[in-house]
């Protein structure tokens, strides 16, 4: 009997322990379940809820003043770009929006938080998990690999269109991405980190036509760089690797982005992955629209905060969900490695606040998935935070940050 009683003070020792230590670092990680979130007040989670209020409110007073009208704002920003017109589906954007997250659970949101609305380049982050999640099931060996040893022949999707047409006799109806001296040498790691100098056209569109340089005569005739070797941030580079995966895949990437990674976070069945009018293919004897990398002529990833929160959960928590491992940790490891020629970018739309460039009220190694309106997935594992913001004025985002972590009580 004394060994049983000496047996139970150590065993209620060990679990206080325990309690001591989840306490000091945290309980353990809280997922939601698809449909719910559970919500937790301020103080439970150890915020200020006077400065919490402070930070939600000035969100709220400073919304974007840029036009709700989608299609509008697109056209100010791109319209007057060579080929700049819009091709896919746009939507009026909602009221200023956000939701906070700590320790995995909902302390404070405002706005539409369940209104799907465009969020333009985050869509680039959608895009690179569907990359990451090739690389974990082999289909692509290698990020170092050359992307043309991938590619295929595309055919695209002209119902009208005649093979036996004079004026076209010895033009190819096909896409063939990477059969240029320059394209041949771009791996999937150029082509994530922006830094791939891609050369072509796609669905209408020119890559030099994507901010085209204020030197017209350096529109047709710059010489490419070595990939790798510079930087620049350009829509018809991140549709071409659409492109790509959606050939590696052979099955469109919405269905692979909701089978393999949404269902399993618990996402909504409320988001849509658009494309283009003009970007759909033949494969595999099926129609098959290709997407695009973002909203910059229409199209991309439409979506509600509350699904864009847990996106960023999951790359939290380094890719793992209530215990299960859907995007590996390496791939994420690698999407957060600063871009050699580009400190504050890593894979597309993975941006890094290296040496608190991007937000200097914010921790050097908060990333954050971003697109215009602004739309942002705010993560921060140092405060264990994670915050979707959404129309929210550009210049505003670092104070806003100031104020929201200024609430974090030490």
């Amino acid at each position: 009997m004394k060994h049983t009683h000496s047996f139970g003070i150590r065993l209620v020792a060990l679990l206080l322990s325990l309690t001591y230590v989840q306490s000091m670092f945290g309980q353990e990680a809280y997922f939601p379940p698809k449909g719910t979130w559970e919500r937790r007040t301020a103080d439970q989670v150890k915020l200020d809820p006077v400065k919490l209020k402070e930070a939600v409110d000035f969100a709220i007073a400073n919304e974007s003043k840029s036009p709700r009208s989608q299609e509008l704002g697109q056209t100010r920003s791109f319209g007057q770009a060579p080929f700049g017109e819009i091709i896919g589906v746009m939507k009026d954007r909602g009221n200023a929006t956000g939701i906070i997250i700590r320790n995995g659970y909902i302390v404070s949101e405002w706005g539409e938080t369940s209104r799907v609305d465009m969020t333009h380049s985050v869509t680039k982050s959608f895009l690179a998990s569907v990359v990451g999640l090739a690389l974990d099931r082999k289909l692509i060996r290698s990020l170092q690999d050359k992307v043309v040893d991938y590619d295929a022949p595309t055919g695209m999707y002209r119902p009208y269109q005649r093979y036996d047409d004079a004026d076209e006799f010895g033009r190819s109806k096909l896409i063939e991405l990477f059969n240029t001296e320059h394209n041949r040498k771009i791996t999937w790691e150029h082509m994530l980190r922006q830094t791939s100098d891609w050369e072509g056209t796609l669905w209408g569109k020119p890559d030099w036509a994507d901010r085209p340089d204020r030197d017209p005569s350096k529109w047709l005739g710059r010489v490419r760089g070595e990939p790798g070797t510079a930087f620049e941030y350009n829509d018809v580079r991140v549709n071409a690797l659409a492109l790509a995966a959606l050939n590696v895949w052979r099955k469109p990437l919405p269905q692979v982005l909701k089978q393999d990674l949404m269902d399993e976070i618990g996402a909504s069945d409320s988001w849509r992955w658009h494309g283009y009018e003009n970007s759909y293919v033949v494969l595999d004897g099926q129609i098959v629209q290709s997407v695009s990398g973002g909203g910059h002529w229409g199209g991309g990833m439409f979506i509600n905060a509350y699904d864009m929160a847990r996106f960023g959960l999951l790359t939290a928590n380094k890719g793992k969900w209530q215990g299960k491992q859907v995007l590996s940790e390496a791939f994420l490891d690698q999407a957060k490695k600063p871009t050699s020629v580009n400190p504050t970018y890593g894979f597309m739309n993975w941006f890094l606040n290296t040496d608190k460039k991007l937000y200097p009220n914010a921790p050097a190694s908060a990333t954050i998935h971003e697109g215009n309106g602004p739309n942002i997935i705010y993560v921060d594992t140092e405060n264990d935070l994670v915050v979707v913001i959404r129309w929210l004025q550009n210049d505003k985002i670092d104070e806003f940050l100031g104020k929201l972590l200024a609430s974090v009580k030490k």
